[in-house]
């Protein structure tokens, strides 16, 4: 395989689909080592420290952090249609539609680019030798963004090179680090930075709260992963709300609307057929505030995945323990850790001999957002038509949720 073949590669798997939905793809080889909620009483010593931000002007603080000379909105949206019309960005369409399971709206996609089978044609040693293409570590400029902060940049925004939702960008560290590493201050800074500029940035003329951001992170071998340099991905909520989306909402939003229960400061639903835990977010909140939350929605997740946090219990940095998907809006962030990368859809493969490994449904971090995406018309039928199965697919990736007793703030 080539290298630039090799390098669409990375960029298609950013998709959390399988890599060898593709052509000729191949897995990689890791390289070397929304409403705001009040805080309850046990995070007021955590989110005390956010008073001081809180007081100046939030267009102020976080977008001189990005230090961009223009929108973000604008920025990302002149480069994505500057791309896509150059051919650097390869968009696929995808037909739309919404399933109701335990009372949930879910977004399904069927994506017919998605299904091709990967070409016979075999590797030459040289193919197979060598360490992967990193995408990340010298991106192209057809798909650059910025580089931010604009003094000392530590991390790049890339447009997605194989898109399915408009502007679906991606922030990575500029140095080489590991998607498998619990997250740095840094990088939740960066991300949290992004989703305000984003939100703040609309023009007079829009309605307030019309433009924002789904911040998603897939970490771990079952987490739908698929790029060893560390990377958070956004995909703008008005994009995927575009078309028939009827009832559906982020689904980070609707856990965000409940209340936190006696036994528990994590929101939960007893709807939801997987483990997952959220918590709010302040205004405004510092780079250890968000840090805080993140190793505690970590920590509970772990416990779920292991029964217990063992010596883990304290890791604050370091290879994480399990594999799990992390969400982040403007006043919310949601974990889910992950039993399983798959799960099967009961259709006849006979029927489909032109589809790679028919049946199988690939899930990354859109799962917070309700959204999941198929590869032939047959899954998405049998999807559509049988919300049970949607609900034994979402229950086979994640955890059985755990009992609220004892779920106290870790």
């Amino acid at each position: 395989m080539g290298g630039s073949a090799l390098m669409s590669l990375w960029w298609f798997m950013l998709l959390g689909l399988p890599a060898d939905a593709r052509p000729g793809f191949a897995p990689h080889s890791p390289k070397p080592q929304s409403q705001q909620s009040s805080p309850s009483p046990a995070f007021s010593s955590v989110l005390s420290e956010t008073g001081s931000i809180a007081k100046r002007s939030t267009r102020s603080v976080k977008n001189m952090q990005l230090g961009l000379r223009e929108s973000l909105p604008a920025l990302v949206a002149k480069r994505f249609i500057a791309a896509k019309e150059s051919g650097h960005l390869i968009f696929s369409h995808t037909h739309l539609s919404i399933v109701n399971s335990g009372g949930i709206s879910y977004q399904l996609r069927y994506c017919p680019a998605l299904a091709k089978k990967p070409s016979g044609t075999p590797k030459s040693d040289k193919d197979r030798s060598g360490p992967k293409p990193d995408p990340f570590e010298n991106p192209s400029t057809d798909l650059l963004i910025a580089q931010i902060p604009q003094e000392n940049p530590t991390h790049t925004l890339v447009l997605n090179k194989f898109p399915v939702i408009p502007n679906h960008f991606i922030l990575a560290t500029k140095a080489w680090k590991p998607q498998t590493d619990i997250l740095e201050k840094e990088d939740l800074d960066a991300a949290y930075a992004c989703i305000k500029a984003w939100k703040d940035n609309q023009t007079e003329q829009e309605d307030s709260g019309s433009k924002r951001l789904f911040a998603f992170f897939n970490s771990g071998d079952e987490s739908g992963a698929s790029q060893p340099h560390r990377h958070l991905q956004f995909l703008p909520v008005e994009a995927m709300s575009q078309g028939d989306s009827g009832s559906w909402r982020p689904l980070i939003d609707t856990v965000s609307s409940q209340s936190v229960g006696p036994d528990s400061e994590y929101r939960r639903l007893s709807q939801i057929p997987f483990a997952h835990f959220a918590l709010p977010l302040p205004q405004n909140p510092t780079a250890e505030t968000l840090h805080t939350i993140y190793l505690s929605l970590y920590r509970v997740a772990l416990s779920t995945a292991k029964g217990s946090l063992g010596d883990h219990a304290r890791a604050i940095d370091g290879p994480a323990a399990i594999s799990y998907n992390l969400a982040m809006t403007e006043s919310m962030m949601m974990i889910c850790p992950r039993r399983c990368e798959t799960a099967r859809i009961p259709v006849d493969p006979s029927a489909l001999p032109d589809v790679h490994e028919p049946g199988v449904v690939a899930l990354n971090g859109t799962i917070l957002a309700g959204t999941l995406m198929v590869k032939a018309e047959a899954e998405w039928n049998v999807l559509r038509r049988n919300p049970d199965t949607l609900a034994d697919i979402l229950a086979t990736v994640g955890y059985p949720q755990p009992d609220s007793r004892g779920l106290a703030l870790l």
